[in-house]
């Protein structure tokens, strides 16, 4: 048995590592995956050469490098499945229920940010969902669940930049910036739950490692809506929002892009 880690410079949220586990999927001398997301580290127990899983992980061009190569015993595998399920179906239901609460909030207050962060929690759920899914599931079945998540995230964000166009040149009502702030507080502590709750399990598995760094970002987001609502208030102009809408649909076309490589 070999260990070889892998330095993957690109590797920084779920879809990379879903991404990774599907492009090695197949590969018979692979015994078991160890990944450090903060660091970016790939460890691969595997028989044989490292050649071919090297060349796989070089075709994705996210900056793939061998760090070593060494022997080692069997890995040890610790099962903590159902405790990881049931946190991941927590934190999924949490996404779904904020993308349909901050996408009515977003279009009664005419705020884009609030629509924007909605389909941005919807993206989230649909990672957590892949995952739950894909465990011990045919690789077919993922990649077109994949495929029909990374389309429809496309098509979201592209009406929702094109409906921002239509804001920034036409007369539009202001946004309720009360609505704004009040919504997005609540999905701040919505996303804190999550956070708080992917950091009790304490597992060090690749995706509950990979959604806590997901949540993590995501509240930088929600930070981001809740000055955008302020600024509102303050410049008395729609213009904040629109930026933030802009930004956040910027961030779940990068997201659709990242899946879609799933479907490849």
């Amino acid at each position: 048995m070999q260990k070889t880690t892998f330095k993957i410079t690109k590797m920084d949220c779920p879809s990379e590592e879903q991404v990774i586990r599907m492009r090695l999927d197949g590969l018979e001398n692979i015994r078991s995956l160890e990944f450090d997301i903060p660091n970016r580290l790939l460890h691969v127990f595997h028989t044989d050469s490292n050649e071919q899983i090297f060349r796989r992980l070089e075709a994705l061009k996210f900056d793939a490098s061998i760090l070593s190569t060494a022997p080692v015993g069997e890995p040890t595998a610790i099962d903590n499945q159902g405790r990881e399920r049931k946190v991941l179906w927590t934190v999924l239901a949490i996404n779904i229920s904020f993308f349909v609460i901050e996408a009515v909030a977003g279009a009664v207050s005419n705020s884009m940010g609030l629509i924007a962060d909605g389909l941005d929690m919807m993206a989230d759920g649909i990672v957590y969902g892949l995952a739950l899914i894909a465990v011990g599931g045919a690789a077919a079945r993922k990649k077109n669940i994949a495929q029909f998540a990374g389309y429809f995230q496309i098509i979201l964000a592209v009406l929702g930049f094109m409906e921002i166009i239509r804001r920034f040149i036409g007369v539009e009502k202001m946004p309720d910036f009360q609505t704004m702030i009040v919504v997005a507080i609540l999905a701040l502590i919505a996303d804190s739950f999550c956070l708080y709750l992917l950091q009790r399990n304490g597992s060090r598995e690749a995706h509950m490692q990979a959604s806590l760094i997901f949540t993590s970002n995501d509240i930088v987001i929600k930070f981001g809506v809740i000055i955008a609502g302020i600024l509102v208030l303050l410049l008395n102009s729609g213009y904040p929002d629109l930026i933030i809408g802009a930004i956040v649909f910027a961030i779940v076309l990068r997201g659709a892009y990242r899946i879609l490589q799933l479907a490849k």
